[in-house]
């Protein structure tokens, strides 16, 4: 099996492959490489919508050549090469990570600064930390972490030494379901305003109510869903408990 790096060669035949809708493990097969290598060159490089061989293979140079050329800012963080982890498979991880995240909607640095605080053991870290960690400026890690705090995936507390932490809440994705469940309903009533305006039982009124009654269902499944994961989780329960999918009240329906 070849080793090293991805040749533009072989980028541009993991770039046919995306665009042919093939599996990461058919392409990888193809090329005699791992499939955890494919995963990787496409998250890192704009996801399978928007891999291109060339832009890939460009960045991947420039990344290389930043390396070459960075000198360490201190120590590196001991913490990636603890519990037998390898240090580069962890930081490819975050990588991949951290493209998931982006394309959720957060901003690159945000992105980032949120992977950080989620892959390290304790949970926390301090500003100092995540400017050694991502090799950027203390005002990159302090707008980020602002927007982060913002919008609920972070908070704030202090440790024994009175330094800042900044911390991944047990309950975020918690707080992220119940959030996006109110999005829905806000959606749902807006549309329920136009029926008013609109007329009722016009066709256009009639499409904004069957839009309503959607996003109250998907809504209400959210939190329901969110609700009962957070009970499982919380009172210890094996995770493999929580089920697949939720039934819906009798009274639920579209």
């Amino acid at each position: 099996m070849p080793g090293g790096r991805l040749t533009q060669q072989e980028r541009q035949q993991i770039a046919l492959g995306v665009a042919d809708g093939l599996a990461y493990a058919e392409i990888a097969r193809r090329l005699d490489r791992p499939t955890s290598t494919v995963t990787r060159e496409v998250m890192r490089n704009g996801g399978p919508t928007a891999y291109r061989a060339d832009v890939a293979h460009r960045a991947t140079e420039r990344r290389a050549h930043r390396s070459r050329q960075a000198a360490p800012r201190g120590p590196q963080p001991p913490e990636q090469a603890a519990h037998g982890r390898d240090p580069e498979a962890v930081r490819a991880y975050e990588e991949v990570f951290t493209t998931l995240v982006m394309q959720q909607g957060l901003p690159r640095m945000m992105a980032r600064v949120l992977t950080c605080v989620f892959t390290t053991d304790d949970g926390s870290v301090t500003a100092a930390e995540l400017v050694q960690r991502l090799q950027v400026s203390p005002a990159s890690v302090s707008k980020a972490i602002a927007f982060l705090e913002a919008h609920g995936l972070v908070r704030r507390e202090r440790d024994e030494r009175r330094r800042e932490r900044y911390v991944v809440d047990g309950d975020v994705w918690y707080q992220s379901m119940i959030a996006a469940a109110q999005a829905h309903a806000r959606f749902a009533e807006t549309a329920r305003e136009g029926v008013g305006v609109l007329g009722t039982g016009t066709p256009a009124a009639v499409r904004l109510e069957n839009i309503a009654r959607f996003m109250d269902f998907v809504g209400e499944s959210i939190s329901r869903s969110a609700e009962q994961a957070r009970d499982v989780l919380h009172t210890g329960a094996n995770p493999g408990s929580i089920p697949a999918s939720i039934p819906a009240d009798s009274d639920d329906g579209i």
